[in-house]
């Protein structure tokens, strides 16, 4: 019984913006894209260095990354939110909540959740990081020390590549989630796809346009970044060395 409309997309949004709905939808597209991008920058460098550190011959590197992993994956992504932007300003050293307080408003729920998403896929990535370096044979870790390199260098030549081929579909996963996870922003009002979602329902109570509309672009955005990162995997597989899943 319900009334489809899907040319509400195309009437003008409240407001006298001159924008139409789906413009609206659009922007919450482009802000959980790029909220999911600088988040993925810092978890996949972060996540990586804390991997190295979970194998370094160093107990005080190992047990801070331990710490940092076994916090960061036990307390729930909402609340890690909250802390980002709410406790975090007013516990922070050297002027920073200051600083965080002083910027748009608009810039300070994009920081937050880029810092939250960023540090809480970290810690997933740095278990598997740590995963694929102990997944290799100690003969190749001995045969780069053996061939003059320091130990950095060792895990910069020979360990860390071959650790991130190993790991590319876990990463795949990880990043679509993180996509995912990217909806808890809107929780803070963070103008990104799901918050547009329910934005356009109080407009326009049309609920099931909006929120297919939302599932479907969500769905896209997903498929895109599987597709590249298997081209990713076929690129970088090693013939002889990475399976090739019974084909």
């Amino acid at each position: 019984m319900h009334n489809w409309r899907w040319e509400v997309f195309l009437e003008p949004a409240q407001g006298g913006s001159g924008a139409t709905y789906l413009d609206w939808v659009l922007v919450g597209l482009r802000m959980t894209a790029a909220v999911s991008l600088c988040s993925w920058v810092i978890a996949l460098l972060w996540g990586s260095l804390m991997g190295i550190f979970r194998t370094y011959p160093s107990k005080l590197l190992y047990g801070l990354s331990t710490a940092y992993v076994e916090v960061f994956r036990n307390i729930p992504l909402l609340v890690q939110l909250f802390l980002w932007y709410f406790v975090a300003p007013e516990v922070a050293p050297l002027g920073l909540g200051a600083w965080f307080k002083q910027l748009h408003p608009n810039l300070q729920l994009f920081v937050a959740s880029m810092l939250c998403l960023g540090f809480f896929t970290g810690a997933r990535i740095t278990e598997q990081v740590r995963a694929g370096i102990e997944s290799l044979s100690r003969g190749q870790k001995a045969a780069g020390l053996a061939m003059g390199f320091t130990l950095p260098q060792t895990y910069r030549h020979v360990l860390l590549p071959m650790a991130f081929r190993i790991i590319i579909p876990p990463l795949s996963s990880e990043c679509v989630n993180l996509v995912k996870n990217s909806a808890v922003a809107s929780t803070i009002g963070l103008m990104e796809l799901a918050y547009q979602g329910r934005q356009l329902v109080d407009y326009t109570a049309q609920s099931y346009e909006s929120f297919i509309a939302v599932t479907a672009l969500y769905v896209a955005l997903n498929l895109l970044i599987l597709l590249f990162m298997r081209w990713v995997e076929k690129k970088a597989r090693v013939p002889g060395f990475m399976g090739g899943g019974g084909r």
